[in-house]
């Protein structure tokens, strides 16, 4: 899609004016890469757009170091007015009420025109409270798909699995063909738990994967969890999986054939278009059809943008002016198509959909699809488990001891539920 000449779209910038000097506005986030040259595109856009703020967009580097970063910098009171947050730390931010400035106070405050019924719900239900009010604003969503390599798959004769049980047979023709592995991997807990979890409507963790409270308990050692991880620790075996590590190091397998297929979050989408010299394709995560005849959604992973406490009120008008701009149609449609996160809006989708996007680029509407699968439910809506940074580290560790051949799968789980679930009793006590 060509870069769009986008107007001044905001109520904000009818504060302007020449003789005066613009309001800055800091924001920090976590985008590296091709989605952090596009992130910078979108603010120089902005700032083109009005004259009353100026943004200044700063990488500080993973999801972990930014958050880690905005933490200390709150401390020693020199905070960003935005900060970009995944959303394992959402329930850390929630947690954390005297340093944010929900966003729709925020937006109510500054007087911007905002309304959350616009916004799609599999995505704002991760970052709203229990009346439905949106605490931090969505940006990046993903969710995790399936993509394969379509040269690999056509010397193998095989298509896509639609299920999990197909995954034996279609790696197995695809490593007779030549392939030195079926399929990788990345976010192993968040594809291969949480939203493995979500695709089968089990829960990950009591209480409503936490959302009913912080005494939550985690409950990813069901028979259904240890199934999929014994499997794929005999396909780690036999080559049909291959391990590549705890982020998206798998895309190098991917990307030099080693692999034909690869489970990665849909915003993967911009990395692999630029980077795989072959045809790819894109289909839903797979789903043990033993378990449920119909999938459930899967859930979202990405970030959302919070606003920070401890700042003036014409810096915060700055702020949600910006945040309307981020969430306008022309915006988030033109971000979705470049990276393959979630458009956050009905209005971005039926944009995208309208300007014939998806028929051009099949696979790219497949993160939507999946994620409106049917009604949510408590076992869908997402995860808002505290200390979830530490916990993700637990169950690594858990995975890969599977992985290696030094544990079952069902005492490798049982382990990390009992060493999480201490996790989660800390952070209970620290914030009660």
């Amino acid at each position: 899609m060509q870069k769009r000449k986008l107007s001044a779209l905001l109520l904000g910038a009818s504060i302007a004016s020449s003789g005066f000097a613009a309001t800055e506005i800091e924001w920090w986030h976590a985008m590296g890469g091709a989605l952090g040259e596009k992130v910078n595109e979108i603010v120089a856009d902005y700032n083109a757009s009005q004259d009353a703020f100026k943004v200044k967009a700063t990488y500080k580097g993973n999801y972990s170091e930014t958050m880690t970063s905005a933490i200390a910098a709150f401390r020693a009171k020199q905070q960003p007015e935005l900060v970009q947050v995944f959303e394992v730390g959402t329930a850390s931010m929630m947690a954390a009420e005297g340093a944010i400035y929900p966003v729709h106070k925020l937006m109510r405050d500054s007087g911007q025109a905002f309304d959350g019924s616009k916004y799609l719900s599999a995505v704002t239900g991760y970052y709203t409270d229990n009346d439905g009010n949106m605490l931090s604003m969505p940006f990046n969503s993903s969710t995790p798909v399936l993509y394969y390599n379509k040269a690999m798959f056509a010397k193998a004769g095989v298509t896509p699995p639609k299920t999990w049980e197909e995954m034996q047979s279609v790696g197995e023709k695809l490593l007779a063909s030549g392939a030195k592995c079926g399929f990788t991997t990345a976010w192993q807990s968040w594809v291969h738990l949480e939203n493995m979890s979500s695709r089968h409507n089990q829960p990950f963790a009591t209480k409503a994967n936490g959302f009913g409270g912080m005494d939550t308990r985690l409950a990813f050692n069901s028979p259904l969890h240890v199934k999929h991880v014994s499997k794929m620790g005999e396909w780690q075996q036999n080559g049909i999986f291959s391990y590549s590590g705890r982020r998206n190091d798998g895309s190098a397998k991917f990307y030099s054939q080693d692999c034909a297929m690869y489970t990665e979050s849909s915003a993967g989408y911009a990395g692999i278009k630029k980077n795989a010299k072959f045809d790819f394709g894109v289909v839903e995560l797979p789903y043990w059809s033993g378990e449920v005849k119909q999938p459930s959604n899967t859930i979202i992973g990405g970030a959302s943008l919070w606003v920070l406490k401890g700042h003036k009120s014409e810096e915060y008008n700055g702020v949600a002016s910006f945040l309307n701009y981020l969430s306008s149609a022309d915006v988030q449609a033109d971000w979705h198509q470049f990276s393959g996160y979630l458009p956050i809006t009905t209005a971005a989708y039926n944009l995208t959909k309208g300007e014939g996007f998806y028929a051009k680029n099949l696979g790219t509407e497949i993160a939507v699809q999946q994620m409106t699968t049917g009604t949510p439910t408590e076992n869908t809506k997402g995860l808002r488990l505290g200390n979830f940074i530490q916990i993700r580290g637990v169950i690594d560790e858990a995975l890969e001891s599977v992985w290696n051949g030094e544990a079952d799968a069902q005492s490798a789980l049982d382990n990390a539920v009992k060493r999480g679930n201490m996790m989660l009793s800390k952070f209970e006590k620290a914030n009660n």
